[in-house]
């Protein structure tokens, strides 16, 4: 099986995520594609653990080859990648090595991740832009030398989008619209929860 991963707070999930998912899907030929929402990220505090799990299975609900993994809310302590990535080989029969989804602002800090060294053994990261062009530009040096130190990624072709959760959530605490930002079913489960409001 030809695997991906896309790990993340999801604090919500939404509309960018997707894009880069259904991107890679479209370009990649995987077999499966997994959204694993961190449970207690070790770097941010985000709560709403059982909201978090709940927005990300509905986002992903009628996207075909797309799953929703509980597997660091199974656990139930600090969610490291190293330690998913380990349960994940054993749970599944991957073909080559399991491929992980990361944006270009957590590419640049991923040695400082836990067990960063073991964790380059075991995936392929597929970088996709979460910067400008121009700090883009900027930060290639940096790329290439992870990748002289053994860190195996390849960058998608895929434009910037300038979204985020953290927009999301500031919009909501304004009283500002997220439509066209998240799934319908997640804007709706939002209102219904009354999340972020505070």
């Amino acid at each position: 099986m030809k695997l991906c991963v896309s790990q993340g707070t999801f604090n919500p999930i939404h509309n960018a995520h997707l894009r880069v998912c259904e991107y890679v899907m479209k370009n990649f030929n995987f077999d499966k594609i997994l959204l694993i929402p961190a449970y207690k990220p070790p770097h941010k505090d985000t709560g709403l653990p059982e909201h978090r799990l709940k927005m990300t299975q509905l986002a992903a609900k009628d996207i075909e080859n797309l799953e929703v993994s509980d597997i660091e809310y199974r656990r139930e302590n600090k969610s490291y990648t190293y330690d998913t990535i380990m349960e994940l080989y054993s749970q599944y029969n991957v073909s080559g090595k399991i491929n992980f989804l990361i944006g270009t602002d957590a590419f640049k800090n991923i040695e400082s991740w836990y067990k960063s060294d073991e964790l380059k053994k075991l995936v392929h990261f597929i970088v996709f832009l979460r910067e400008t062009p121009d700090e883009y530009e900027k930060d290639l040096k940096y790329f290439e030398k992870l990748r002289q130190k053994g860190y195996n990624y390849e960058i998608m072709k895929l434009s910037y989008k300038d979204v985020s959760s953290t927009q999301i959530r500031e919009n909501i605490k304004n009283g500002m619209s997220i439509a066209n930002l998240v799934p319908e079913s997640v804007e709706k489960y939002i209102k219904e929860n009354g999340l972020y409001r505070i």
